[in-house]
């Protein structure tokens, strides 16, 4: 008799504890197809063309005649680097993007901008002048040759001697007087430093950072030191 008893005890028990199971799952069940649900709905909503604001990348300081070309000046295409004299991934681009320039004919052009990033390159602010007085007293072409030059000299991370930045105006053709008194002036710190908080405000936080720009819109971002192959896909894409 008790063990009639103890068997349908066990057995109610058993019972219960399969019912419970079973809810469980069918909680779970639910929960899954809610989410799935909801997931979708998100990406339906990510995906609406109705929100244009959305659809815009980013905003940067429109190119203007100021800016520092490489290239067609009106080309359709431009590519807007922000970048650091002494960041070895910013060394790597800087010679992609020559190759980028000569290869598209015309079509591509380079805009050059300033970010130096002072918690990594004590040295970048002051180089990033240096070629401000470049362009100061010799134009855009100067410039160019200028950075071009700073560039092949450096090793990257604060190890360009500054000895060498008067070195460098005296090879490009400078009025090494001249150079010098605009470097130790500080006249082109705050554009360097409106750049900087241009860079900032697109989201930028390392160099190169860089953003594809058509007909005066954002269109693409280029991330990091892109290699040659991966900058053409981009800009054929654009074409």
């Amino acid at each position: 008799m008790e063990n009639n008893i103890e068997n349908k005890v066990e057995s109610n028990k058993n019972q219960s504890q399969i019912a419970g199971a079973i809810l469980i799952v069918g909680i779970m069940i639910a929960g899954a197809i809610l989410l799935r649900g909801n997931m979708g709905n998100s990406v339906v909503n990510n995906n609406d063309n109705t929100n244009t604001e959305e659809d815009t990348i980013v905003t940067i300081k429109p190119v203007t005649k100021d800016d520092h070309i490489l290239g067609n000046p009106n080309a359709k295409i431009m590519i807007v680097e922000y970048s650091d004299t002494e960041c070895p991934f910013c060394k790597v681009f800087h010679y992609t993007m020559q190759k980028v320039v000569a290869n598209n004919e015309g079509e591509v052009a380079w805009v050059y901008r300033h970010f130096p990033i002072d918690s990594l390159h004590q040295k970048a602010f002051h180089e990033a002048e240096a070629t401000e007085c470049a362009w100061d007293q010799g134009g855009n072409d100067t410039f160019w040759k200028y950075l071009d030059e700073m560039m092949k000299r450096t090793q990257s991370n604060d190890r360009l001697d500054v000895a060498e930045l008067p070195k460098i105006a005296t090879y490009v053709g400078l009025d090494l007087v001249k150079f010098n008194t605009c470097l130790e002036s500080g006249k082109f710190a705050d554009k360097i430093n409106t750049q900087v908080m241009d860079a900032q405000k697109a989201g930028s936080r390392g160099t190169p950072s860089s953003f594809i720009v058509v007909n005066g819109k954002v269109v693409d971002e280029i991330p990091g030191a892109q290699s040659l192959q991966g900058v053409q896909a981009q800009i054929d894409a654009l074409k």
